[in-house]
């Protein structure tokens, strides 16, 4: 089977030390990560981690149902890149003489719809966000100006089902058996079981 990109969305408790758990998990069976990012998600104490990763779908489905073992994990789900709506940011560091020189940049910046964060007399910042290709393709044009810096953010995405995971998470919290109340036959009796 052929390995391809997947992106893992991962619905957890923001417990502290999941994120060793889940790293463990790849490092035994030395799986690269491509990107990890990690936020609130839309629902109240439930963090999502989202995870990039090439691998055969076998792999991968085997990797989903071990993370779905663990404790503080809700739902994880593994899409293609055309199952979801992906994107990253970049940020651009590039000498201000330069940009101030060449119109051309100027262009170039509208053409990739970057932003200017910071002017300084020695630098100049811009963001733009976009996939690999776009950020790549602008990365390459600045370098030509003398690129000073630059970082690009890890990949963020949405699941492009119009349903996402909200209700699945919520209607598993509804029927979590944990949070079900017990019915126990000798708690009615409580006093002659406890009497000495």
């Amino acid at each position: 089977m052929m390995k391809q990109e997947y992106t893992l969305t991962i619905y957890t408790e923001n417990q502290v030390g999941l994120i060793n758990k889940i790293a463990i998990m790849f490092s035994r069976r030395k799986i690269n990560l491509e990107s990890l990012n990690t936020s609130p998600s839309e629902i109240d104490n439930i963090h999502r981690f989202t995870i990039v990763l090439k691998e055969t779908e076998a792999v991968v489905k085997n990797l989903v149902r071990q993370m779905e073992k663990l404790v503080d994990v809700f739902k994880v789900n593994y899409n293609t890149n055309d199952e979801i709506i992906w994107q990253q940011i970049a940020l651009y560091k590039v000498p201000t003489p330069i940009i101030m020189k060449e119109v051309k940049v100027e262009r170039l910046l509208r053409k990739y719809g970057a932003r200017t964060v910071v002017i300084r007399d020695d630098y100049t910042v811009f963001e733009t966000t976009g996939q690999d290709e776009e950020v790549d393709n602008l990365l390459k044009e600045l370098d030509k100006y003398g690129l000073i810096e630059f970082v690009r953010s890890s990949r963020i995405a949405i699941i492009k089902s119009s349903e996402g995971v909200h209700k699945k998470v919520l209607d598993m919290e509804k029927n979590d058996p944990t949070k079900k109340p017990i019915n126990n036959e000798f708690l009615s009796h409580k006093s002659i079981i406890f009497e000495m």
